[in-house]
């Protein structure tokens, strides 16, 4: 029976989630039920484009990019795959008909960190659009059941939250992204290196963003508004130690939270969105 490896093909995604990211598995575990096994598979399909492009170092990342994303539109075309993670993906695209041109843009990101990139805003815009604007309008419309109405209205604020996380991430990333891979995506920085007036600009930019997203966050359906809110808050708490750091901190360590102040976050986060609301 196909039933039997759409199952394992679901319980594949889930597992590329808790191996990658134990954080964003944990978030997911705040949303609805009926809405988990689709983030997950957003998820899992990312996860694997991004390794292709970050660790496949001993083989031709191009080829390998170049075949996951024609198997990708073919898997999406054809209703099936036999490769779990994108017969999970094709499946939830095909349910909440998610836009084709965010996959595209999202691939073109990924095609991107092929070779080195000199980064001007244009590059540096088009990069957080297809890296991260674009997943989190994904699961936008897995999080509004597919409506499109519900969709347009909360999609600027997607796109902010996605920025604002990818920018901290790129912070966050600086050393491997820097030493192991000669990626340096911030645009305008000169050639002495980010200097502390640069990652101060950048920081205020991502507190703008979190000020901006935050208001859709509240707008979300009751079954995403909590799983998202918990990422929110784990991604504030992030820029808010980054922000305590030197360049050179950046450079030579990867900013983390530890497991126990992660649990400690996510149960304020509860707490705040049962007895407060957000």
């Amino acid at each position: 029976m196909k039933q039997l490896f759409d199952d394992y093909s679901r319980e594949a995604s889930i597992a590329v989630t808790k191996k990658y990211s134990t954080s964003f598995y944990k978030g997911v575990s705040f949303l609805d039920k009926k809405i988990r096994d689709d983030v997950h598979a957003v998820y899992g399909f990312v996860r694997f484009a991004d390794e292709i492009v970050d660790s496949f170092h001993d083989f031709d990342k191009s080829v390998l990019l170049a075949e996951f994303k024609a198997e990708t539109f073919l898997a999406i075309e054809r209703k099936i795959s036999l490769n779990p993670i994108l017969n999970s993906f094709q499946r939830s695209v095909n349910k909440y008909s998610i836009d084709h041109d965010l996959i595209l843009a999202f691939f073109h990101s990924m095609e991107m960190d092929l070779n080195p990139v000199k980064y001007d805003d244009m590059k540096y815009d088009e990069y957080i659009f297809g890296s991260a604007e674009v997943v989190g309008l994904m699961c936008l419309k897995i999080f509004v059941y597919g409506s499109e109405e519900e969709y347009q209205k909360l999609k600027p604020y997607a796109k902010k939250l996605g920025s604002a996380f990818q920018k901290i991430n790129f912070l966050r990333d600086l050393k491997d992204d820097f030493n192991n891979l000669g990626r340096l995506y911030f645009p305008h920085i000169g050639e002495g290196g980010m200097s502390h007036q640069d990652k101060l600009t950048i920081e205020l930019e991502i507190e703008e963003e979190f000020r901006e997203a935050f208001v859709g966050i509240k707008m979300l359906p009751k079954s995403s508004r909590l799983g998202v809110y918990v990422s929110y808050v784990y991604y504030t708490k992030l820029l808010a130690k980054i922000k305590r750091k030197t360049i050179n901190d950046l450079m030579t360590e990867r900013i983390r939270i530890s497991n126990e102040k992660k649990l400690i976050l996510m149960c304020q986060s509860y707490l705040k969105n049962s007895f407060n609301g957000l």
